[in-house]
């Protein structure tokens, strides 16, 4: 196992669309392994493959929401929510933050409940649902894995917030990464 850098903004790996996972081995769940490492020494909730420069729809999830431990690992996910909503999110209640973004919070429309079906690492069929943030991390990740950033979802100043922020960082042009546990995490200075 092992803890593997993961990709800032500007990548173009973080906005290819996965490939389904056709092959279920050790090899795989050693990987999702990695993942569960680097999203832990990352101090994250969730981490997709391509977050990693992996291009298999596959990712992790590991995080308390409401008192309740959530964690888990979805293969070639399939998401269904409740209806998202349009007006702009609250400043407060709706921060929405990435490792692939690190040090930066934006405002972002989820909606309340999510549902996604796909397979484990054996490639036993599983069905994962929730509210709140759990809702929130399985909408994220699967975004990741569609190549759909959560600043992408940003709408009016949070998205013009957002885009100075990654022209000032510099997050524009691919090769950008951090280690976590090795290297201390980009914030916004």
């Amino acid at each position: 196992m092992a803890v593997r850098p993961i990709l800032i903004a500007g990548d173009p790996r973080l906005t290819t669309p996965a490939v389904p996972v056709t092959v279920f081995d050790e090899a795989l769940a050693a990987f999702v392994d990695d993942l569960f490492d680097t999203n832990t020494a990352a101090d994250g909730a969730g981490l997709a493959a391509n977050q990693v420069g992996d291009p298999r729809a596959v990712f992790v999830y590991d995080l308390v929401d409401h008192g309740v431990r959530h964690r888990g690992c979805v293969v070639n996910p399939i998401l269904e929510t409740s209806e998202i909503p349009e007006t702009m999110p609250h400043p407060d209640d709706d921060l929405e933050g990435c490792l692939s973004v690190p040090g930066e919070w934006f405002p972002t429309g989820r909606a309340h409940w999510a549902k996604v079906t796909g397979v484990d690492v054996g490639g036993r069929p599983l069905t994962v649902a929730g509210t709140g943030y759990f809702a929130r991390c399985l909408q994220h990740e699967t975004d990741h894995l569609g190549g759909r950033l959560y600043l992408d979802r940003l709408i009016g100043r949070n998205r013009r917030e957002a885009r100075r922020m990654l022209k000032a960082r510099a997050w524009t042009t691919p090769g950008r990464s951090w280690l976590p546990g090795h290297e201390p995490k980009p914030v916004r200075q």
